[in-house]
């Protein structure tokens, strides 16, 4: 993409594949941002990560409900690579340039059609926010960023970023 230090932001319910991504990512000299359960998972795998806590500088708060809703990852997300003022700006926030972004959400369907019974506040608190909020952040910066919400889509991100 760019010169710029490259960076992948990683939030998945689904782990499925993600340790073998993330080495690849690492591998390619990408710095991982994560929430923390993902986080905690890559790093009892052997995969070191930033927190987004870390990061932002920001809790999670209201009892995890906000984690990633925070200006460093949003405009990491939507900067436009091509906008000097853009560039300048993350530069100037400390904030990365983010090329990757690994997102799935909260298992709401499956946890509605499951034979165990769910309380009403057990499946509201599987509605996700901040993983549809990152998904169209990336979308909406397609040219400069790479959305991947399917674990089998990782080899096809490793296919791309390799011919870079």
């Amino acid at each position: 993409m760019t010169s710029h230090q490259r960076a992948a932001l990683i939030s998945v319910s689904d782990k499925t594949g993600l340790v073998d991504i993330a080495k690849f990512l690492q591998s390619e000299g990408f710095v991982l941002l994560s929430t923390k359960g993902t986080g905690s998972f890559l790093s009892e795998h052997g995969v070191t990560v930033t927190s987004i806590e870390e990061y932002t500088g920001q809790k999670e708060f209201l009892d995890g409900r906000v984690k990633t809703l925070h200006p460093r990852i949003h405009g990491g997300l939507l900067a436009r690579r091509d906008s000097e003022a853009h560039m300048r700006q993350l530069l100037e926030a400390e904030t990365l340039a983010i090329d990757v972004a690994l997102v799935n959400l909260y298992p709401f369907l499956e946890a509605f059609n499951s034979k165990e019974s769910k309380t009403e506040p057990e499946m509201v608190e599987l509605i996700d926010i901040g993983g549809p909020t990152m998904i169209r952040a990336a979308a909406k910066n397609f040219s400069s960023v790479y959305p991947v919400i399917d674990p089998s889509d990782y080899p096809r991100l490793q296919e791309i970023l390799r011919a870079e």
